[in-house]
C-alpha cells in the first residue's frame, strides 16, 4: 500500500480511494480496481455531504491523462474508474479532460474496461457527448440523495442530475449508465423508493446504495444508521425494478465492486 501511495505521489495523481479514506481500498486494489480523481482535489462547489475542499481549483494539466494511464499500467489495473471534482470554472466542466484520460488508457491497453463518474456539467449536453464519444464502458453520475434533501445537503439540481443520465442514454444505447445514492441523511423509505424509480425511468442500468458517513465536522451529520436488513430490502427492490446490477450495503461506495458491474 505504501509503495502505491509513493508511486501516485511521484506521478502527481490523486485517487478517491485515498482522499476519502475508503474502507474498501485494500480490497479494491487487490481486485485490480481503483478510482482516479482528475482535475485536482479542489471543488468549485461545497456540498454539505462531501469532505473535498472547495475554492479556486488548479488549471487543467495536459500531462495528466498520460500519467493516469501509466499509473494504471504499473498497478496492473483491469477496471479503471475515473472521476473528478466539480469544475464549474471550466467551459466544458472538465469533459475534455475525461475524454483525454479515456483515450490515453485505451492507447496504453485497449483491454482495460473504463468507468467514468462525472459531475453534472451544469446540464450541458455537449459535455456529456464529449465524454460518451471517447468510448467509456460505463457512464456514471451520482444523484447522491433523494430530491427532498437537495436544498439542504447538495449544491446542484435533482432534475439536472437525472437529465445527465437521460442524455447519456439518448446519445448512446451501448454505454451502460450508473448512479449511486447515500442513505442516513434523513430520507424516508418512500423517498428512497421514489428516487430508485426515477433512476430506472431515466434508463439507469447500475446502482450503488450505501451508508452516508460524515467526512468532517463541517459536513451535515448522520441522521440515521441504516440496518443491513434494510439495505438488503432496498437492493432486492432495485433488482425487481430492473436494475442490471445492484450493490447495497453499509460500506458500499459508488465504485465498490466496480468491475463486477461490467460483467453484466
Amino acid at each position: 500500500m505504501h509503495a502505491t501511495e509513493g508511486m501516485l505521489r511521484g506521478l502527481r495523481l490523486h485517487t478517491v480511494c485515498h482522499q476519502a479514506r475508503c474502507p474498501n481500498m485494500s480490497e479494491c486494489f487487490a481486485r485490480g480496481t481503483a478510482t482516479f480523481l482528475i482535475l485536482g482535489d479542489v471543488c468549485t462547489r461545497s456540498c454539505r455531504f462531501c469532505g473535498v475542499s472547495s475554492g479556486k481549483p488548479i488549471t487543467e494539466d495536459p500531462g495528466e491523462p498520460a500519467r493516469v494511464a501509466e499509473a494504471i499500467r504499473r498497478m496492473g489495473i483491469r477496471h479503471a474508474v475515473i472521476t473528478s471534482v466539480t469544475r464549474d470554472d471550466l467551459g466544458d466542466g472538465g469533459a475534455g479532460s475525461f475524454a483525454a484520460v479515456v483515450r490515453a488508457i485505451r492507447k496504453e491497453d485497449p483491454a482495460i474496461t473504463i468507468e467514468v463518474l462525472v459531475p453534472d456539467f451544469r446540464g450541458d449536453e455537449s459535455s456529456v457527448s464529449t465524454v460518451i464519444d471517447s468510448g467509456p464502458d460505463i457512464f456514471g453520475h451520482n444523484i447522491e440523495t433523494v430530491p427532498g434533501l437537495y436544498d439542504s445537503v447538495n449544491r446542484r439540481e435533482y432534475a439536472r442530475s437525472l437529465g445527465v443520465l437521460l442524455c447519456a442514454r439518448k446519445i448512446s444505447s451501448q454505454v451502460r449508465t450508473k448512479s449511486a445514492i447515500m442513505l442516513g441523511l434523513g430520507e424516508t423509505g418512500d423517498q428512497v423508493i421514489g428516487a430508485l424509480r426515477d433512476l430506472r425511468e431515466a434508463g439507469c442500468d447500475y446502482l450503488s446504495i450505501g451508508q452516508y458517513m460524515q467526512p468532517g465536522r463541517s459536513c451535515t451529520p448522520v441522521k440515521e444508521y441504516i440496518s443491513p436488513d434494510r439495505f438488503d430490502e432496498y437492493g432486492n427492490l432495485a433488482r425487481e425494478m430492473g436494475f442490471h446490477h445492484v450493490e447495497s450495503g453499509v460500506y458500499v461506495r459508488s465504485s465498490y465492486m466496480a468491475d463486477k458491474y461490467n460483467e453484466q
